[in-house]
């Protein structure tokens, strides 16, 4: 319970009930009490555990690069980035999309801040989304805030010192653990992945220590490649990155790492008082490690079912809901954890996903579908928006055309006469006049997930409805 109790007795003395009992020390708990603190215990440190096992995994490249020539990866305080989209193998995150090139790193920003270089984009869709512990954006960074070209520096919640000369503005992470996921549209067409190669160069991340005012420059389609020997195998989903059997040797870490928010000292020391009864006691130790399986099978799993995500759209959609700031909204934070990690602000990007037709059908990728936006009524953005295809874990499988979306980067969609647009889902192209507009599936269970970016107002407030998926019989 060591740091529980000073900041709940802060909490009580500003409520004017300075004698507020905190969770008694030396108790004998009985299993049923620790597992059921245990269960709340699991929901909400799924995500923090989550990003602390990315943090190990990625910041163990030696150099910025690919990890297996797929993934980017950079040591502690840097960054790697993709100079093309991302490719099917890809299993460090659900639901990667192929309208932009990515970026990763990882930060401890109280012993390391970090300098953000940012290029003249231009006209260009860009977003740096920097991510606390907690899986929730902090700072604005990107076109939808009118950012400049330039230098800004990332910090931690306790650093102090000023901020350099040259650099555009501080911005200060709620948690130590931070990471940074860059996000630059590009066509696909090979003109713009040739035109975008100059500005992708100058996306570079790196420690304070080495900022000299000057523009860094990084060849990313040369950066040498990080071995992966241990590889997740894409057939296989997404890398685990909560085992049960550890979360609750790893909970204290992220305890004393992570703040509580204001209302959350009270669970911070409840989850304390069950983890030193654990200590000292191997019943209550077995119990925690039954509850964490039985939690993950019961409440973690279903999240990756979009039913269970965000908040109903029309036409049996699904749309995020308090997206990368959840706050104290355990519900969607966990669920986005689980289903479709490291998304944008609503202000950012909105998403909209589905398991089903319009009939209340599961989607079958062995069907055929249509999903046609009437005439004036694709996403209102100001960026960009996709309709992207995923298998039943979601990421992307395969297909002879390399295609997992459509949308704005796509020049060659043929529009109907009418001016509705229509996308053909389905194993088989559905004829050579339509193939433009074809999303190839994989025969077995898929989802449909539209993102758009930098919606205004009809996205933005929940006006604008996603179009109906019909099978085609």
């Amino acid at each position: 319970m060591v740091g529980a109790a000073p900041g709940l007795a802060a909490a009580a003395e500003k409520a004017g009930n300075a004698a507020l009992t905190l969770p008694a020390d030396g108790i004998v708990m009985h299993p049923e009490y620790a597992k059921t603190v245990g269960r709340m215990a699991y929901v909400w440190g799924w995500p923090l555990v989550n990003m602390q096992n990315r943090n190990d995994r990625i910041t163990k490249a030696p150099h910025p690069g690919l990890l297996g020539g797929i993934l980017p990866a950079a040591p502690r305080g840097q960054v790697g980035m993709l100079h093309d989209y991302i490719v099917p193998e890809e299993t460090f995150v659900t639901c990667p999309n192929q309208d932009v090139v990515y970026g990763l790193g990882f930060f401890s920003l109280d012993e390391e801040p970090v300098i953000a270089q940012v290029p003249d984009f231009g006209d260009r869709f860009w977003v740096y989304a920097l991510y606390d512990q907690r899986t929730n954006q902090f700072g604005e960074l990107g076109k939808p805030y009118k950012s400049k070209p330039g230098f800004y520096l990332l910090v931690g919640p306790n650093w102090k010192g000023q901020k350099p000369a040259g650099v555009q503005a501080v911005i200060r992470s709620p948690t130590a653990l931070a990471n940074a996921i860059p996000r630059i549209f590009m066509d696909d067409s090979s003109q713009d992945r040739e035109t975008i190669q100059r500005k992708l160069n100058q996306v570079v991340f790196y420690p304070l220590k080495d900022f000299n005012g000057k523009m860094k420059t990084i060849d990313w389609k040369t950066a040498p490649d990080i071995p992966n020997p241990q590889a997740d195998n894409a057939s296989d989903g997404e890398t685990r990155w909560v085992i049960p059997e550890k979360f609750f040797d790893q909970l204290g870490q992220v305890l004393d790492q992570v703040p509580p928010l204001p209302g959350e000292e009270a669970m911070y020391a409840q989850f304390r008082s069950v983890l030193a009864a654990a200590s000292r006691d191997p019943a209550i130790k077995e119990a925690l490690l039954q509850v964490a399986k039985e939690t993950e099978e019961q409440v973690i799993t279903p999240f990756f079912q979009w039913k269970h995500n965000g908040r109903p759209a029309g036409n049996n959609w699904n749309r995020s809901v308090h997206n990368a700031q959840t706050g104290l909204d355990y519900f969607n934070r966990t669920g986005t954890a689980k289903s479709n990690m490291f998304d944008n602000r609503p202000v950012e990007t909105q998403y909209f996903y589905t398991d089903f037709d319009a009939a209340g059908a599961v989607l079958d990728g062995g069907q055929r579908y249509e999903v046609t936006f009437a005439a004036g009524q694709l996403p209102p953005v100001n960026g960009f928006w996709s309709l992207t295809l995923y298998n039943k874990r979601h990421l992307f499988s395969p297909n002879e055309l390399n295609r997992y979306s459509l949308g704005t980067k796509n020049k060659a969609l043929k529009r109907n006469p009418d001016g509705s647009l229509t996308i053909y889902v389905g194993p088989a192209s559905p004829g050579k006049d339509k193939e433009a507009n074809w999303l190839p599936s994989p025969k077995e269970p898929i989802s449909l997930y539209i993102r758009a970016y930098w919606g205004k107002q009809g996205i933005l407030d929940g006006s604008w409805k996603p179009p109906a998926v019909r099978r085609i019989d």
